[in-house]
């Protein structure tokens, strides 16, 4: 048992009415945007173009679902699929796999039996805050991840998988302090498990910073408020994605260890 946690569900059970209400106060008063368009691309566009390909695919909730922009070429694989391109002098076809709401067990039920393409080299996974928005224990959520990585590596043996950063869900303004201290903790938690759970594997790897927006303007120059940062007071802004997936993309290409494997897969 995550002591932690224990922790955390015996402070946060006498408050769930209170957080139940303030849950569907905040539902009602957030829009509901849609999922952005465009699931698949490819960068650069020259199809004639005889540089080695690298086949993306990018998986999870709503931030990889690209909800709170228009299309997914704007969004974070998109974004992300193009400064790889640069970075590696690489043609990338990307195609996207995501659903606004879903945890990691409806991601290995609903969406992985989907998936159809013939090679990946890397798998791009985002995901946690559903997980954390319904409470998932930890040792429920390992379990889960465990079943994902695994029925990926049976369909792509040689692909490099990488779990992105864990949602800020402290920093999301639509939310009470209440809900940004309970359920940000459990995404914290929820983090700190799948960093143990990528070492058991090869080719795994996890980006498990937190991510700040304070630092990220600062180190980005990025000038504004925190709510640029958000369309809709939870989901990101094209600004947010666009500055995660550069951000993501550089981590990519400047650590040696992932370099080099998914070099050796193309």
């Amino acid at each position: 048992m995550n002591i932690k946690y224990l922790l955390g569900s015996l402070i946060s059970i006498p408050l769930l009415p209170i957080m139940y209400y303030q849950g569907k106060q905040i539902l009602q008063s957030v829009p509901k945007l849609p999922e952005a368009k465009g699931i698949t691309g490819r960068c650069p566009l020259n199809k004639n173009s005889k540089i080695s390909n690298l086949n993306v695919i990018a998986i999870g909730e709503s931030t990889i679902a690209g909800v709170g922009t228009a299309t997914h070429s704007e969004a974070f694989t998109g974004t992300f699929a193009d400064e790889i391109s640069k970075l590696f002098n690489l043609n990338v076809e990307w195609k996207v796999y995501a659903k606004n709401g879903y945890t990691a067990k409806r991601v290995v039920h609903k969406i992985i039996p989907k998936i159809k393409e013939i090679k990946a080299n890397l798998i791009i996974i985002g995901l946690g805050a559903n997980d954390a928005f319904t409470l998932n224990r930890p040792s429920k959520w390992k379990l889960e991840i465990g079943i994902l990585i695994d029925s990926l590596k049976v369909k792509y043996p040689k692909a490099i998988i990488i779990f992105l950063n864990m949602p800020p869900i402290k920093e999301f303004p639509a939310f009470t302090p209440l809900i940004k201290f309970t359920v940000g903790n459990l995404v914290e938690i929820l983090g700190e498990e799948l960093e143990k759970i990528v070492k058991e594997y090869e080719s795994v790897f996890y980006f498990g910073e937190k991510l700040k927006l304070k630092e990220w303007m600062e180190k980005f120059r990025i000038k504004g408020e925190k709510e640029d940062f958000f369309s809709d007071g939870v989901h990101p802004s094209k600004l947010t994605y666009q500055t995660w997936a550069k951000d993501v993309a550089n981590k990519v290409s400047n650590n040696k260890i992932i370099r080099n494997a998914l070099l050796q897969t193309v």
